[in-house]
């Protein structure tokens, strides 16, 4: 979680929603980083996990990530619990709950849809104190 921190204070620094996000494959490795790009590329789908997913899936070139575990500093919105679960990720984590738009168990809870065909391990509030900061000096300096 602490890279994950330190990789969304990137994207603040560069004027963009400060989530960073990390995956690791079973043996606790990094194999994938990201933070929101957004602004920087102009891609509304570049969020910091989809910005990881796709980094670590290229790294052991194979979409199924199968064992692996993504570090979040941000519950995932439903467009990237979406992509968590295409991917096949088995364990999430993420430290500050989104109450407006969060689909890991606050608002919806896509990732442990007893419906879809695949769910994933969900540990929530690591770190949630620094993490919900970090969210919250960003968009205070701009309201």
């Amino acid at each position: 979680m602490r890279r994950a921190l330190a990789l969304a204070r990137e994207a603040a620094a560069a004027d963009d929603v400060p989530v960073g996000a990390v995956v690791m494959d079973a043996a606790g490795t990094v194999i994938g980083e990201g933070r929101n790009l957004r602004e920087a590329t102009h891609d509304p789908t570049a969020h910091a996990e989809v910005v990881a997913l796709r980094a670590a899936a290229a790294s052991i070139r194979s979409w199924n990530l199968d064992g692996c575990t993504l570090v979040v500093t941000l519950e995932p919105c439903v467009m990237c619990a979406g992509a968590v679960l295409q991917s096949r990720v088995s364990r999430l984590v993420f430290g500050a709950w989104d109450e407006k738009a969060g689909a890991a168990g606050s608002v919806y809870d896509v990732v442990r849809d007893r419906r879809l065909p695949y769910r994933t391990e969900v540990v929530a509030g690591v770190l949630e104190a620094e993490a919900s900061t970090l969210l919250r000096a960003f968009f205070d300096t701009r309201r």
